[in-house]
């Protein structure tokens, strides 16, 4: 009978694949020393900070007191009601109540104000929903399972129910004054990254909105020429847009070649060094209205692929402010030639498709574009 090969073969390629996994670092297979236990087990009880907190319930009446009232209070780096575009959400979520389903901790911070009053660290969509259900203000949508709700608001539940309904408590865990601003900048980005539905740039709001350099962002949003010539639709602008072009367009600026792939950690890192280590605003205020003002003198649509679009998408208004202000620095009396021989060509068109957003050698590529094509290169 003739021997069969195949088991060997298996092995054989088994032991390639493990080869080559662990020469680019993707499987390590080591046994784990004591000392390298005893040093993770060290580094958890340093990095822990204590956290001084209380537990408590709320019924939905004094929850939407307090809200009413303005002793729980929307700091600013919390979102707009954004909920609110979104009935079916908001009625799912007074479903759940109805229901006695499980409902996610609210989390406040006694942010030490004279007068007692707590800040909402997580939890504001869900207060002002059931402060916008109790003011009849939006009618229940798109329920499943207590589907005779649809079209009701507040008022249609009997009285008893609405009495219930208000007794319904929801728990919370409140920060006291004791507990630091790095805790409540963490807890802050903890409790709000994925599956939570905070985007990366309502993310930052949180974690650095009384840094200074992202009140610098938020001074350059109101700049007027940029709203001008980088128009933003309302939701999108609520959600932080404005802020993430302005973050992408300095770190880029300042860092583009050393982009690897993810644009989020990019960002988030910049974000990070900008607060540890400060930033020159004075420069990077004149950087930023020295581009603005290249662009409004010779792109006559602005950051727009045409003059009626009323959005920017985000890779073309990288390639285009990052481009011209390396131009800028290269050339500062740069008056760039024949413009519209290259900004409404198809190459253009291809650096500046959205789904290249992570793609190193894009991100380089639509930026050196701009630059050199401003340059005459």
């Amino acid at each position: 009978m003739q021997k069969s090969f195949l088991p060997y073969v298996i092995f054989a390629i088994c032991i390639l694949f493990l080869i080559s996994c662990s020469q680019k670092d993707e499987i390590i297979i080591y046994e784990l020393t004591q000392e390298q236990k005893n040093e993770a087990e060290a580094q958890i009880v340093a990095q822990k900070e204590p956290v001084s907190f209380d537990t408590r319930e709320y019924p939905v009446e004094v929850l939407i007191s307090k809200y009413s009232t303005g002793e729980f209070v929307v700091p600013k780096y919390q979102r707009e009601f954004i909920w609110e575009k979104d009935k079916e959400k908001m009625s799912k979520f007074i479903e759940s109540i109805l229901l006695d389903l499980p409902i996610p901790y609210l989390f406040f911070a006694d942010e030490g104000h004279e007068d007692g009053r707590l800040e909402i660290v997580d939890g504001t969509q869900r207060i002002r929903t059931l402060n916008a259900f109790k003011e009849n203000k939006f009618k229940l949508v798109g329920l499943d399972v207590l589907y005779l709700l649809n079209g009701f608001k507040f008022n249609d539940l009997t009285e008893s129910r609405q009495r219930r309904f208000l007794r319904k408590t929801l728990r919370s865990i409140e920060l006291t004054e004791k507990a630091s601003a790095s805790v409540r900048r963490d807890l802050f980005a903890r409790i709000n990254t994925k599956p939570y539905d905070l985007s990366p740039m309502e993310i930052r709001k949180g974690v650095y909105s009384e840094d200074e350099f992202y009140k610098f962002l938020d001074e350059c949003s109101q700049n007027p020429l940029f709203k001008s010539l980088c128009p933003i639709k309302d939701e999108r602008r609520k959600r932080g847009e404005s802020h993430e072009l302005i973050l992408r367009y300095f770190a880029y600026s300042d860092k583009y070649q050393q982009f690897v792939h993810s644009v989020e950690d990019f960002l988030d890192e910049y974000m990070k060094d900008k607060h540890d280590n400060g930033f020159d605003k004075e420069f990077m205020k004149a950087q930023f209205e020295q581009m603005l003002g290249f662009i409004n003198q010779y792109f006559p649509n602005g950051f727009r692929k045409a003059a009626n679009n009323n959005t920017v998408s985000r890779v073309r208004f990288d390639a285009m402010s990052v481009g011209a202000t390396l131009a800028l620095r290269e050339n500062p009396d740069l008056v760039p030639k024949n413009i519209e021989d290259w900004f409404n060509s198809a190459t253009f068109n291809e650096h500046t498709t959205s789904g290249s957003a992570n793609n190193r050698l894009k991100v380089i590529g639509r930026i050196e574009y701009v630059r050199n094509k401003l340059l005459g290169i």
